[in-house]
């Protein structure tokens, strides 16, 4: 084949969506209930309207992070783009992606994500960091889902005013993360939440389970709580708590 024959094969081919692999904690999942599942991610504190408490940025060239003002612990997401150029890279690719797409059509975006999608999966974390940014781009994840009725997709949300809009469809599993600008719509809807807690006593003393591996997230009905967790700026109650934390379950270990 000649060189011009390649070039052709080349322009004809579309730019795609980056997927990645479960983390530690999803892993547990993957091997406590045997499904495969994949991750979906954009860039964290841009893609968040509705964040308040964990709203956090990392610069897109640097990496350094920029909390929010009302800031109470920072997203982990913020945390892991500040630590790795390459997940940077990929996130703002799939933020770019889905621009260009949503300018077009609601379709034209969901045409992305449904021909970017793993070849095999069973389960699929939308949002590990970002979150539905638009009404638009909502509609574009609700028109996957449908598409693929057999998978589950789901998601923690903050975005909160968009998704009171729609019907999701029952495999768009959306679980309400409360510490937002919209957490008055959790409680008038009846939503599943989570909630961040610093410690297993203070979700204990709620009557929340912690949800170690987000099986909760994708296939529970109750609220529940979620540990804190990632990186903490230094001197925060959040940094605290993360250091008692750890300190418990070194105890819990040489206790074993």
């Amino acid at each position: 084949m000649t060189s011009g024959g390649f070039s052709a094969i080349f322009n004809t081919m579309k730019p795609t969506l980056k997927f990645g692999t479960p983390n530690a904690k999803l892993k547990k999942m993957t091997k406590r209930l045997g499904v495969r599942l994949s991750t979906f991610t954009l860039p964290a504190g841009y893609t968040c309207p509705g964040a308040k408490d964990c709203l956090a940025f990392a610069d897109r060239k640097t990496g350094k992070v920029t909390d929010g003002e009302d800031t109470e612990f920072r997203c982990f997401m913020a945390s892991a783009e500040a630590r790795s150029p390459s997940l940077r890279n990929a996130v703002w690719h799939n933020l770019e992606l889905i621009r260009k797409a949503l300018k077009d059509s609601v379709k034209a975006c969901a045409d992305l994500i449904q021909n970017s999608l793993p070849e095999k999966f069973d389960v699929l974390r939308v949002h590990v960091g970002g979150d539905y940014f638009s009404e638009k781009y909502l509609q574009a994840w609700i028109e996957v889902a449908k598409q693929n009725p057999e998978k589950i997709f789901y998601s923690y949300s903050k975005s909160l005013g968009f998704i009171s809009k729609y019907a999701l469809p029952e495999n768009l599993v959306v679980t309400a993360s409360r510490g937002g600008k919209y957490d008055d719509l959790i409680d008038l809807h009846g939503w599943k939440e989570a909630l961040v807690v610093y410690s297993e006593t203070e979700a204990a003393e709620l009557g929340l389970e912690i949800d170690h591996d987000d099986s909760h997230a994708a296939f529970g009905s109750e609220n529940f709580a979620l540990l804190i967790h990632g990186t903490q700026p230094k001197g925060s109650r959040a940094s605290q708590a993360l250091q008692d934390i750890k300190r418990q379950q070194k105890q819990l270990a040489l206790a074993a």
